[in-house]
């Protein structure tokens, strides 16, 4: 069944008019018609089961049949900060898949040794909307501006703090540090590693450091990896 995301869709609407740009993916890129079952996801938990009723490549409408709240609501809340990378597409890739596996929130981190400092917001929304609609996911993760190493460090936030990094020195395993069905925040450093003065500043902010594995990872796979390893053991 085909799905569409409906961010301002409401839980007592009956019914409901696609925007142009979906309108348009659903008449003349799927081809649908009147009669035929969609569903609707508003990126809050919710999924919409609906059908069509007037197929109109500009405004299509749709009647809303049942609705389910907290559609696969997860037991716990990831918050990744990752370092943006010099090429775009493999933060990209990170974006697609993390939230495909499932993320909450997703921090862009300005560090030390940034190589990338600006990225645009609107398009890699575009590609965890489309991730989520891939994987048919009714929560779309918050994508927040790019923010200094310093000032995300140093913002309040209530569960497990973990920061990785490849340098030597005592860490511990992330899977020998998580607590079940908790609040993460996880960073994960640019190319070429945080700086020794980071890591420092992040322990004495309450992160804790930690290990991925053995393997020396690019930052978009350290990324996927810990999201992997939290989901993984939340199941």
């Amino acid at each position: 069944m085909q799905l569409f995301y409906t961010p301002d869709i409401s839980p007592l609407d009956q019914q409901y008019f696609l925007n142009e740009e979906e309108s348009q993916h659903c008449t003349r890129v799927l081809r649908l018609t009147e009669g035929t079952d969609v569903q609707l996801i508003d990126g809050r938990g919710t999924l919409y089961n609906a059908r069509i009723m007037i197929a109109n490549p500009k405004k299509t409408l749709l009647r809303i049949i049942s609705i389910i709240t907290e559609f696969h609501k997860r037991d716990h809340y990831l918050h990744i900060a990752i370092a943006p990378t010099k090429n775009i597409e493999r933060i990209e890739w990170f974006l697609e898949k993390s939230s495909e596996i499932g993320i909450d929130e997703i921090s862009l981190i300005i560090c030390q040794r940034s190589e990338r400092k600006e990225v645009k917001i609107e398009r890699l929304n575009k590609i965890i909307t489309s991730a989520i609609k891939q994987s048919v996911k009714a929560y779309h993760p918050v994508l927040n501006e790019p923010v200094s190493f310093n000032k995300l460090i140093a913002k309040s936030f209530e569960g497990q703090k973990f920061l990785a990094h490849c340098d030597k020195g005592d860490k511990a395993d992330l899977k020998t540090e998580i607590i079940k069905k908790g609040r993460y925040l996880v960073l994960i450093g640019p190319e070429g590693d945080f700086t020794n003065v980071e890591i420092d500043e992040g322990l004495h902010n309450g992160f804790k450091a930690i290990s991925l594995g053995q393997s020396r990872l690019r930052t978009e796979t350290a990324g996927l990896e810990a999201c992997f390893e939290v989901n993984f053991l939340n199941r």
